[in-house]
């Protein structure tokens, strides 16, 4: 296993690198990679890493899932609640529809056969559009009118709203009952107990990481270990109570980005590293799972079937997006946004083959056909029209969160040493502002960002804010923190 690890991760970033070259995202390079070192192709890939595979994909699927609900700010999600609602159901089963029309008659296989390929294609892939949505925001793209999150909170419910229709679909082949009302309101209560169960131990880490001054990597593992712990939960409950973890994962983030913004930046910044790697697995392995002997099968019928599916999901998202304030070429991204399909597929593809459907064959050839054609059509797709369509403010709030990572600036809360005097101080406050810089060369209007800080002196005075304090200006023009401070940590 730790020769297929060096190999996901020399051919990873070999491949990252020359996609990023030629301006294309990198994780397509990824998914080739995993293709060609696959069990299907050349052969590469240890059969005990195959055995892992799924766990780590949904480790990796994790991490990338905190830093987007580390990204979830509430007034975003305010603006775009009712529309992210919509676009989490409504395209799904316009989809699901146009699949049902057209896979009858090209590919011979049932009415209810077609709804069960419909619901495996009818789902977008979280592993491809959250990490580019986040890279969105984390530029500021898209900022001014929450286009990012709201793309990444309804891919997000997405997925259970399908993962619902195709179980009902599935337990309608096998001749046994179907309480369709029953099942289509596991919906709702998916959501809503994935959601609790995640706010409750992230309010729980907020209290214990405002209470100890932990260094950034031991919050972020332990952060990281009670989400993979929700993931298991939902395995665990799953035959009495349905649970959508992977939302429960985000909520933990959102809840520590409202009740302690400083710190969710702190561990923010630390998944950003560990991506590097999660990345890596992640869609590599998921390269490893497409059988492209398979996907040929499927032939040209199993490619117009995902087409038509297509056109019928890009209507519904459309339909979706009416009312709301974007123009049409950002109604256009959402739609293109909406296109890629990875995980689910891999994830479900077989299950119908596995459980006596007729046509399981036919249903896993299309599957895993949608993920070669949509993953990285969809993913260059969100990033040209991304780079074009989303707005870009010149003075976009999210400089000062790139400024800060680059200087490695400390946060409120923190406590500092002086290294020149070993004076202990506590950082107060910190606030943001453009600094006049004409000579600076990319500098909107002749100004940068900056960050002010303020210092207060332990023990002197009342509490913080009285007693000695002091103010350092941040810039890319300033002396560096680290040349006359370190941070203190407890453990």
């Amino acid at each position: 296993m730790a020769v297929s690890l060096a190999l996901i991760v020399v051919l990873g970033l070999a491949a990252d690198y020359l996609f990023r070259k030629l301006k294309l995202p990198g994780l397509v390079g990824m998914l080739i990679v995993g293709i060609l070192v696959g069990p299907y192709v050349l052969g590469l890939m240890r059969p005990e890493m195959m055995q892992v595979s799924a766990d780590f994909r949904k480790i990796a699927l994790i991490v990338i899932l905190l830093r987007a609900g580390f990204e979830l700010h509430r007034d975003t999600l305010n603006r775009v609640g009712r529309a992210a609602l919509i676009m989490s159901a409504v395209p799904a089963v316009f989809e699901i529809l146009g699949v049902m029309w057209v896979a009858p008659k090209w590919l011979g296989i049932t009415s209810l056969e077609a709804a069960i390929l419909g619901s495996i294609l009818a789902a977008v892939s979280p592993a491809v559009v959250v990490p580019l949505m986040i890279d969105f925001m984390d530029r500021g793209r898209g900022a001014k009118k929450g286009i990012p999150t709201l793309i990444l909170g309804a891919s997000s419910v997405d997925d259970v709203f399908v993962i619902v229709l195709f179980t009902i679909f599935l337990g309608m082949y096998g001749g046994g009952k179907v309480n369709l009302w029953a099942k289509l309101a596991e919906i709702p209560i998916s959501i809503t107990l994935g959601i609790l169960v995640g706010f409750i131990p992230g309010y729980l880490l907020y209290k214990l990481f405002t209470r100890y001054d932990w260094r950034p990597p031991k919050r972020t593992l332990v952060v990281l270990g009670v989400s993979i712990f929700l993931t298991w939960l939902e395995t665990a409950v799953e035959q009495w109570v349905p649970l959508a973890s992977l939302l429960g994962v985000m909520a933990i983030g959102f809840v520590i980005l409202e009740k302690a913004e400083p710190i969710a930046h702190l561990i923010s910044q630390k998944l950003k590293k560990l991506w590097v790697f999660a990345e890596l697995l992640l869609f590599v392995l998921v390269g490893a799972q497409v059988n492209i002997h398979v996907a040929w099968k499927a032939g040209l019928a199993g490619t117009a079937v995902i087409f038509v599916g297509l056109v019928f999901r890009s209507i519904g998202t459309w339909v979706s997006l009416i009312g709301t304030p974007y123009n049409w070429k950002e109604k256009l991204f959402c739609v293109v946004a909406y296109i890629p399909k990875a995980t689910v597929q891999a994830a479900i593809g077989a299950v119908p083959l596995a459980a006596g459907v007729a046509s399981g064959e036919v249903i896993l050839a299309v599957a895993v056909l949608s993920i070669l054609l949509t993953a990285p059509i969809g993913a260059i797709g969100i990033m040209i029209l991304g780079e074009r369509i989303l707005d870009h403010g010149e003075k976009s709030p999210y400089t000062f969160k790139s400024l800060r990572e680059k200087l490695q600036l400390p946060r409120v809360g923190e406590r500092v040493r002086s290294k020149r005097y070993g004076t202990v101080w506590k950082i107060i406050e910190e606030r943001e502002t453009w600094i006049s810089a004409p000579g600076v060369a990319a500098s909107p209007n002749g100004q940068i960002p900056a960050i002010l800080i303020r210092y207060w002196k332990e023990g002197s005075g009342d509490g913080p804010g009285t007693g000695k304090t002091m103010t350092h200006r941040y810039s890319q023009l300033d002396p560096s923190f680290h040349d006359h401070w370190e941070v203190l940590y407890d453990w």
